[in-house]
């Protein structure tokens, strides 16, 4: 489903992509400016987060993750596998003796240990990245960031996140999420009260956009597409979102003096302030700048 201007308002908006290089992180930031008030940028794209490059962050803190892996007693291990056969993920496999423990396809949920009948697991912290925070104004940036070589982000992913919990405030929140349509992504879209699919009009976007719709609509979550680089491609994104009842919120035009600021570093809204118009609007479309519960809601 699709959601036009003057909805319902919420607290957590995403920002999402069907793929990489639409600029998904460029909209997110902007976004965050824009609002001109105490606000939360989670970077939840941890295995490259970049929102800290178009900050001038002061450092607050970082914070290491860690899951839960199994680690198996040979002594007490009877081999009698079932570990290995309550394991979706394979992660632990036995062939009648001492189980083998894949630590890299563990998802730190438990169940090998609950279900051994010989009390033989028991688990250990395995070191999967750090949640950065920085601040820049009124913008809260908290990013997670994977350690290399680590395969699973959506672990990763709930730790930046769960920082919200930790809040004493209930300013407004945007996360800009991975891209893609995979694990990572939904990890990231779950909870939100609103999703921005950013696209770009060519045959790529327009296919991955699709994909990013199926997505969300499975998930039930209410959301609208912005067109970045608009001018640039053709119409097909225009009319597959007319066809589908998408609102298209946003179309920022393929302005080469965009492209030089984002090459410095530079945020839209500072380096060009007649498009903090722009985006003022997609915040007010989204429904972000009202208070949840506040006037105006439904």
């Amino acid at each position: 489903m699709g959601v036009g201007a003057g909805r319902a308002a919420g607290r957590v908006l995403a920002v999402a992509s069907g793929k990489g290089g639409t600029g998904k992180t460029t909209v997110s930031v902007n976004l965050a400016r824009a609002l001109d008030a105490p606000v939360r940028l989670l970077d939840c794209d941890v295995e490259e987060p970049n929102g800290h490059l178009f900050l001038d962050g002061r450092p607050l803190g970082s914070d290491a993750v860690a899951i839960p892996v199994p680690q198996v007693e040979e002594s007490l291990c009877d081999g009698c596998g079932a570990c290995s056969r309550f394991c979706a993920y394979n992660a632990i496999v036995s062939f009648g003796t001492k189980p083998l423990v894949f630590p890299e396809m563990c998802h730190g949920c438990g169940g090998c240990a609950m279900v051994c009948p010989k009390n033989a697991i028991t688990e250990v912290d395995r070191r999967i990245g750090d949640v950065e925070t920085l601040a820049d104004g009124d913008i809260t940036l908290i990013q997670g960031r994977l350690d290399v070589g680590v395969a699973m982000a959506p672990p990763l992913i709930r730790a930046v996140k769960a920082r919200l919990d930790d809040a004493d405030d209930a300013s407004p929140v945007i996360m800009d999420a991975p891209p893609g349509t995979s694990c990572p992504v939904v990890a990231t879209l779950r909870g939100a009260d609103f999703v921005l699919l950013v696209t770009e009009p060519t045959p790529f976007g327009l296919n991955d956009l699709k994909l990013a719709v199926a997505m969300v609509r499975e998930l039930d979550l209410p959301f609208g597409v912005v067109v970045n680089r608009a001018g640039s491609g053709d119409d097909r994104v225009r009319v597959y979102c007319d066809q589908q009842a998408i609102p298209v919120l946003l179309e920022i035009p393929d302005d080469r003096r965009i492209a030089e600021a984002y090459s410095r570093g530079e945020l839209i809204v500072d380096a060009l302030p007649e498009y903090r118009g722009l985006f003022r609007e997609l915040i007010e479309a989204t429904g972000l700048a009202r208070p949840a519960g506040g006037e105006g809601a439904a």
